[in-house]
C-alpha cells in the first residue's frame, strides 16, 4: 500500500526556517486578485508597501509555500501519484497578526491518516513560531484518490448543516485567466494548475485554480465586506474544497454574519449554475 499509516504517523516532524518580506506578501495579494482598482485606498493596503497589511491566509504560502501539500507527499510512509491528489480542506488558526516581514521556524508532520474507502485523507499539520512565540497553525487535508480501503479510521465528519436564511451579503469576484499562473509564483508549483496535459491526466479538461487561491480570495472578500478591512480581526478560518474553479470564471461568495464571532460562507462558480466550490466554511473573528 503506498500509504503506510503507522510509518506516516510515527515519523519525526520536519523542521525548517522560513522567511518572508513585503514583496512576498504583495505577490500573494496580487495572486488572489488584490489591486483592482489599482488606486483604490482599500486595495492599496494589500499592494503598497508603505500601507501594507497582511491577509492571514498568507500563512498558507509564507516561506514559498513550504512545508505545504506537495512536501507532505514526501513524508515517510507516503508514496502516491501526484495526479491522484486533491486538496480536500484547510484550517488555519492565527495566534498573532502576521508581520509584513519575518523569520520563523515551521514544524510539520502527518497528524492523521483517514480511510475514506475509495480514498485516503492525510492531515498535514504545520506549526509556525518566531522569537516571540506561536504565529499560526495550519492543517491541510490532502485527499488521495484510490488509496483507501485498508480498514482504517474513517475520521470525523466535517460536514455542517447549511446556513439558515438568506445571506447577509453576497459579492462576486472575477477570476482572471492568468490567475493560477500568477498565484503559483507564491510557491505551489503543482503542474495541475498550469500544464494542460497534466490536468487531462488528472481528469480535468484544463488546468484548475489552486484551492488555496480561492481560499484567499474568499477571506479577502469577508474581511473587506464584513470586518471593515481589518485583517487583525481574523482568528481562524476553515473550509472544505467542494469543487474546482477554472481560471476565467466568476466566484459568487455568500456570507451569513449570524450571532457571535463567526461568519458562515458558501462559494460557487457563477458560470456553472452556481456549482459549489467552497463549503462548510467559517471565519472566526474578534
Amino acid at each position: 500500500m503506498p500509504i503506510d499509516e503507522a510509518v506516516a504517523l510515527a515519523a519525526e516532524p520536519r523542521t525548517g526556517e522560513i522567511a518572508w518580506d513585503h514583496k512576498d506578501v504583495q505577490l500573494y495579494h496580487l495572486g488572489i486578485g488584490a489591486g483592482r482598482p489599482a488606486t483604490d485606498p482599500d486595495e492599496l493596503r494589500y499592494t503598497l508597501e508603505s500601507r501594507l497589511h497582511v491577509l492571514p491566509s498568507f500563512a498558507t504560502v509564507a516561506g514559498a509555500g513550504s512545508p505545504g501539500v506537495i512536501s507532505g507527499l514526501s513524508m515517510p510512509g507516503v508514496e502516491v501519484d501526484l495526479a491522484k491528489v486533491l486538496h480536500g480542506g484547510q484550517h488555519l488558526e492565527i495566534h498573532r497578526p502576521l508581520p509584513v516581514r519575518g523569520t520563523a521556524t515551521a514544524t510539520s508532520r502527518i497528524a492523521a491518516v483517514y480511510d475514506k474507502g475509495k480514498a485516503a485523507v492525510l492531515v498535514l499539520r504545520t506549526e509556525v513560531s518566531d522569537a516571540d512565540g506561536p504565529l499560526w497553525t495550519n492543517d491541510a487535508q490532502i485527499f488521495v484518490r484510490g488509496e483507501g480501503g485498508w480498514g482504517g479510521d474513517r475520521g470525523p465528519s466535517t460536514r455542517l448543516d447549511p446556513p439558515v436564511g438568506e445571506p447577509d451579503r453576497t459579492v462576486e469576484r472575477a477570476v482572471r485567466e492568468d490567475q493560477a499562473l500568477l498565484y503559483r509564483l507564491s510557491g505551489d508549483w503543482n503542474p495541475l494548475h498550469a500544464d494542460p496535459d497534466f490536468a487531462k491526466r488528472a481528469g480535468f479538461e484544463r488546468p484548475i485554480l489552486h484551492g488555496l487561491c480561492t481560499y484567499g480570495i474568499t477571506l479577502k472578500a469577508v474581511v473587506d465586506t464584513l470586518l471593515g478591512g481589518d485583517v487583525g480581526r481574523v482568528r481562524a478560518y476553515g473550509t472544505r474544497f467542494a469543487g474546482v474553479v477554472f481560471p476565467g470564471e466568476t466566484l459568487r461568495i455568500r456570507m451569513w454574519q449570524g450571532e457571535g464571532s463567526a461568519v458562515r460562507v458558501a462559494v460557487s462558480a457563477v458560470e456553472r449554475d452556481d456549482a459549489p466550490v467552497l463549503a462548510d466554511t467559517i471565519v472566526q473573528h474578534s
